[in-house]
């Protein structure tokens, strides 16, 4: 089959300068992602570079001085960092312009230009480099998937492999007359190459940027945007993967707890007060947890854990919770707040857990450490806990509104971890 190289040329320029239309286009609607912006850039001026090279290549005499590869290096810098926006880092003006000045001051050169090796090897060089680069760095982006973060590093390592080609086939006195001749077979496949590159790589660009876009809108939709904790569904959704998963005999515990006399706080100090105490809160149980440990705010002051632990090791972490918000709510937002925390435990192996039936355990336990004076924590005992429902039960059956008990009774009568609080004698 017969490839015509300047065709191919032309038709590189149509799709690449659409392509980046495209990407273009798609910034717009992603505003958030400048990354996509750099990309689009950077193909509208490959196209110009390609377009500069058929201009040199149809007019006699027409000597650009080096410009077309110049600008071509500067749109595979711009890929390159437009990862690195995309990986949440800085642009490097002198990355970005390093290849076209090294190839502007080497055509400079007369012994330079002369060499047809001298210019495929340098100019396959920087090509390479540049993806290279930008492959690293998209590899390096741990928040994609496994799956569009290796398309991604590979296609581009792939691309930068291609185009270190020429210079073996230079080395062999091949290239010199397949980048002259418009029927050889190693330049058609050359230019087609690229441009199947061109498609290739944008649509995976596009792809990772679906992904991330889907990512950030349902961490927004599982999140509580005042403490930044799980919220309601988000808790719920992750603690049931989490049981879904784990061992039948490993022990799970459920921590319910609730700032003391919140309304209080709210009608003596406003409700922007009441929020920074929530926000006070939300950070203390951050430190006083593992990074691992599931967290989440229910509503109002009601906040929730959920830790793969014994109710030895629960009870010792809701202490030290305790304990540190007794600390930090001494003052809070420039008053004198002295605001606590109640904690409640509920403790069950993996195979019995139910998350309704312990949420409930836990939160009788908590109405226990409220009813013997607040600021304490106190664990149901098993036999405390209510049996788990015949007809099967869910965590949305909990998340209504949930009844207190009337009263505690003697077997709500807790264990109990009940420090002295701060200041007593």
């Amino acid at each position: 089959m017969h490839l015509d190289i300047p065709t191919l040329f032309i038709a590189s320029i149509c799709v690449v300068a659409l392509l980046g239309l495209f990407l273009f286009f798609a910034w717009i609607q992603e505003r958030d992602v400048r990354a996509l912006a750099w990309w689009g850039g950077a193909y509208m001026l490959g196209g110009v570079a390609v377009a500069l090279w058929v201009v040199e290549s149809s007019v006699p005499r027409m000597a650009l001085n080096g410009l077309p590869h110049a600008v071509l290096f500067i749109a595979c810098a711009m890929i390159w960092n437009g990862a690195r926006l995309f990986r949440g880092k800085d642009v490097l003006p002198v990355g970005l312009l390093a290849g076209a000045v090294i190839w502007l001051a080497a055509c400079a050169m007369p012994s330079f230009v002369a060499s047809s090796l001298a210019r495929v090897t340098l100019s396959s060089l920087i090509v390479a480099g540049y993806t290279f680069c930008a492959a690293h760095e998209l590899w390096k982006e741990r928040r994609a998937s496994a799956g569009p973060r290796w398309m991604a590093a590979v296609v581009p390592i792939l691309h930068g492999m291609v185009f270190l080609t020429p210079i073996p086939l230079a080395v062999m006195d091949l290239s010199n007359h397949a980048l002259a001749s418009g029927t050889d077979r190693w330049g058609a496949l050359f230019v087609l190459q690229a441009l199947l590159y061109a498609v290739g790589t944008a649509f995976i660009v596009l792809l990772m940027v679906k992904e991330r876009t889907m990512r950030v809108h349902r961490a927004q939709a599982l999140t509580d945007p005042l403490t930044g904790l799980h919220n309601r569904r988000g808790f719920f959704s992750e603690a049931e993967e989490q049981l879904s998963v784990s061992a039948p005999d490993r022990e799970f515990s459920v921590l319910m707890f609730d700032i003391d006399h919140f309304k209080s706080i709210n009608d003596r100090f406003g409700h922007a007060c009441g929020d920074e105490a929530l926000r006070v809160f939300s950070a203390t149980i951050r430190a006083s947890m593992r990074a691992d440990d599931l967290i989440g705010r229910l509503g109002g002051e009601e906040f929730v854990a959920f830790l793969p632990c014994t109710e030895a090791q629960a009870m010792a972490t809701a202490d030290r919770v305790r304990t540190a918000f007794e600390w930090a709510g001494m003052e809070i937002g420039g008053h004198d707040m002295n605001a606590t925390v109640s904690v409640g435990v509920a403790t069950a192996p993996a195979h019995a857990f139910d998350m309704k039936v312990h949420l409930d355990a836990a939160d009788a336990a908590l109405y226990c450490a409220k009813q013997n004076g607040r600021n304490r924590v106190e664990s149901a005992p098993a036999e405390a806990q209510p049996p788990s429902p015949t007809n099967g039960s869910s965590v949305e059956g909990w998340t209504a509104a949930r009844p207190f008990p009337q009263a505690p009774t003697p077997e709500c009568a807790v264990t109990r971890v009940l420090p002295a609080p701060i200041g007593a004698a």
